[in-house]
């Protein structure tokens, strides 16, 4: 097993960070690789909830673990390459938010591809993956003009 810990602030909400973190239909915007979400099974912030990640011809199946809206969201997720569960936390800090993110991955295989995808801060990075995420969340609330 493998584990990561990442923490990003972003100058947005907690409630609008919480919300676009578990918008399925716009994770393609800041998780590299994502193509679309399908066969949703419930409500996004509901535990049980079941949706599959399509990333070109890989999937990745996952399960809402836990769900407390605004502070905690978390999955269970897998494929060949990558699996384990993913929990993140959304306390507010200042004028925004402070997003704690913990991977922790199951198996050989999985702890590899996790390392690799936790080095460096590009885009198909965690890090960077949550970089831009917080660029959109603060997108969403800078006024227009």
């Amino acid at each position: 097993m493998a584990r990561y810990t990442f923490t990003t602030d972003v100058q947005a909400p907690l409630e609008v960070v919480f919300d676009l973190w578990t918008n399925l239909d716009r994770m393609a915007e800041w998780v590299g690789g994502v193509k679309e979400v399908t066969d949703v099974t419930g409500p996004i912030d509901a535990v049980g909830t079941r949706y599959t990640v399509c990333f070109g011809r890989m999937r990745s199946f996952t399960e809402v673990i836990e769900a407390d809206r605004p502070r905690r969201f978390a999955t269970r997720f897998g494929n060949r390459i990558l699996r384990g569960q993913n929990s993140t936390t959304f306390e507010a800090a200042g004028n925004g938010t402070r997003l704690t993110q913990t991977l922790e991955t199951e198996g050989l295989i999985a702890a590899i591809a996790a390392r690799i995808f936790a080095l460096g801060s590009y885009r198909g990075t965690f890090r960077g993956e949550l970089k831009a995420f917080a660029r959109l969340a603060e997108a969403e609330v800078r006024p227009a003009g």
